[in-house]
């Protein structure tokens, strides 16, 4: 079992690899690639920040209709580049595929819904999602779950890394380091199965230990999967930043999440070198509340809020965070997830109406 355990994690290691770092290049182009302006649903602002959109499945078209009629009212700079590439909508094909990468790869950015892996077999082992990843080199994954005022949760933040290529374990190493310095965070956790994967785990660990000593004024500390499966759990409040592979990650954004309400209130992010994909923390598409108008839009506002302080919009981002934070700690309006009745359309009403410039008394 250890050694299945070994091969699956090594596999979708190779599938998604990446490097760190908002580190985007803001370089606006005047025009994006023929295939792609025809595939783009864009209206050219002058002085827009250009980004591409991939709705994905389930209720991701709902959620990103939330993210442009909230940008709408808060006039924000950006000019989104739509594109479609879905498995399970018979949306998927090579050349969409380059499309999007094209459109990616000239932006910098991008947000992003959950794009469906079908489970069955059809000739091609890496989902159009993961190949996705690969071809962007996106090996760091950012997850933000923290308590929102208002919603009873557990208390504290976490941030979850995901490691992607054992090769790869000094760089997703350095990366929590350098996250936690540059967010002023006080400890790395790094979670492993090391006990039993020795020699995969065992690798990844002694990176972890290595890059530590480098940053000797984070504390550093190690967990096993399990026992972090528990502590977060029962004390969640220990933790500041955790780095672990991808496997491990999976698991642990997820739980997190439900230690804060659930998918629906965790924004994420994942990074490369060049290149900024802002998306859901805990990646579900909710098929079935497709066409119900009962999505909760909270992790893909604050994930689009988040892009724009990526973006160096900082007005417009705690403009937006901040009205999504205030729409729940009222709680007049939440949606089923949240114990309410509001539908998706209701919340992003509600939203709008709670925008305001930020750090006024309004």
């Amino acid at each position: 079992m250890a050694s299945l355990s070994g091969v699956r994690w090594l596999t979708r290691a190779l599938v998604s690899s990446s490097n760190p770092g908002a580190w985007r290049g803001l370089g606006t182009s005047a025009a994006a690639h023929a295939a792609s302006r025809s595939q783009a649903e864009d209206v050219r602002v002058e002085g827009a920040f250009p980004v591409t959109m991939l709705p994905g499945d389930g209720v991701g078209p709902e959620l990103m209709h939330a993210v442009k009629e909230v940008f709408k009212a808060a006039a924000v700079p950006v000019e989104f580049q739509e594109h479609h590439l879905s498995e399970v909508q018979n949306m998927a094909s090579e050349e969409k595929l380059e499309q999007v990468l094209s459109s990616m790869k000239e932006n910098k950015v991008a947000i992003i819904g959950k794009i469906h892996t079908p489970m069955e077999y059809k000739g091609e082992l890496a989902s159009y999602d993961m190949r996705l990843r690969r071809k962007l080199d996106l090996f760091a994954n950012v997850v933000h779950v923290k308590s929102l005022p208002g919603y009873m949760s557990a208390r504290g933040v976490i941030e979850c890394l995901k490691i992607v290529t054992r090769a790869k374990s000094q760089r997703i190493a350095k990366f929590a380091f350098d996250y936690a310095t540059k967010k002023g965070r006080s400890k790395v956790t790094a979670v492993h199965k090391a006990n039993i994967m020795k020699l995969g785990d065992g690798l990844f660990l002694q990176c972890c230990e290595e890059v530590a000593e480098l940053y000797p004024k984070i504390k550093f500390e190690t967990m096993i999967i399990d026992n972090c499966c528990m502590q977060l759990v029962q004390n969640p409040y220990q933790f500041d930043v955790l780095v672990m592979p991808n496997l491990y990650g999976n698991i642990i954004d997820n739980l997190a999440a439900g230690l804060v309400g659930g998918a629906g209130v965790v924004p994420g992010e994942s990074y490369s070198a060049e290149y900024a994909v802002f998306e859901m923390g805990a990646r579900h598409p909710f098929a079935q509340a497709v066409g119900r108008n009962i999505a909760n839009p909270t992790a893909m506002l604050l994930s689009a809020s988040n892009m724009l302080r990526h973006l160096n919009l900082e007005y417009h981002s705690n403009m937006i965070a901040d009205a999504v934070k205030k729409v729940i700690k009222v709680g007049k309006v939440r949606t089923r997830d949240m114990g309410g009745y509001s539908t998706t359309t209701d919340f992003i009403k509600s939203v709008i109406g709670h925008l305001h410039p930020h750090g006024s008394n309004l």
